[in-house]
């Protein structure tokens, strides 16, 4: 079974799979870790232009690790989770400093790297430099439960189970092709919340549909909010400090929410992830640009 899952998903993505441009020939292992990084937790149709703005503005290591870190925040837009743009300016340095200015080639290598955590550097290590390494994301993770396991969702945590199966599926031959083809086809035929059962190529295999598409039995999936967080008003008063040239006045930025506790924990808060500075007593900025 699990052969022909492998060759009918490959076949699939081979005809259907979506034009992004990190995919195009010749993107650079650079372009390839942004792009991952970029699409943590966020639409890929909302990461294609600012990828490719990035790319103008910074087409290598060096070039971003040159700019102040703040400059990666300000054109983070509206990517959320801002942390990312600091993280990758981190990392863009560690390259310069420890790579001669490239991007490791070696999941090892890149998991060393500030904020790289186990899924960008399987990623990277497979779709850049071609590595064997299973790359585990919440696609491919759904698309294995259902096809394989016979359950509608993983669990919440990834199992020593799970690391065992993806393994165990990873083909010797086009393992990168297998790791593009299942994450893509869990992106957008075997997705969360409406699944194109009736677009789909491994149906007859799949296990989850043989049981009788059962329902999620496991620890209650919760959404995310999002109006009134303190993620939403963050959010907010980067808005300000990214439309402004230098220091803000304090008073500038009490006028971007009215609820004045839940204001000033998320302005210190972020101060304390790095991603604003104190500039004097009363003002603030992004890093480097006070």
């Amino acid at each position: 079974m699990s052969t022909d899952l492998v060759v009918r998903l490959n076949d699939w993505f081979l005809a259907h799979s979506r034009p992004l441009p990190w995919r195009e020939p010749g993107t650079t292992p650079w372009g390839i870790f942004l792009s991952e990084v970029m699409s943590q937790q966020t639409p890929v149709a909302r990461v294609a232009p600012l990828w490719q703005e990035w790319m103008d503005r910074w087409p290598t290591p060096a070039d971003l690790a040159a700019a102040p870190a703040g400059d990666a925040v300000r054109h983070w837009g509206r990517l959320g989770y801002p942390r990312r743009a600091l993280r990758l300016h981190a990392a863009a340095v560690a390259m310069v400093e420890r790579h001669d200015g490239d991007v490791p080639s070696t999941s090892d290598e890149l998991l060393a790297l500030p904020g790289v955590g186990e899924y960008t550097a399987a990623a990277v290590a497979a779709f850049a430099f071609g590595e064997r390494i299973p790359v585990i994301d919440t696609n491919i993770r759904r698309v294995e439960a259902r096809a394989v396991t016979g359950v509608q969702f993983p669990r919440p945590s990834l199992s020593a189970a799970e690391r065992a199966l993806a393994a165990q599926l990873l083909p010797h031959e086009d393992h990168v092709l297998w790791n593009a083809s299942s994450m893509e086809f869990g992106a957008v035929v075997c997705t969360a919340k409406a699944p194109a059962c009736g677009e789909c190529p491994v149906l007859d295999l799949c296990a989850w549909q043989q049981a009788g598409a059962p329902a999620y039995d496991g620890p209650a999936r919760r959404g995310q909010a999002w109006a009134g967080t303190d993620r939403m008003v963050r959010g907010k008063l980067l808005a300000v400090l990214r439309e402004r040239d230098g220091a803000v006045p304090h008073d500038d930025l009490r006028q971007v929410w009215d609820d004045e506790v839940q204001r000033e924990r998320c302005l210190d808060s972020l101060v304390a992830d790095g991603l604003v500075d104190l500039v004097g007593d009363d003002s603030f900025a992004l890093p480097g640009h006070a």
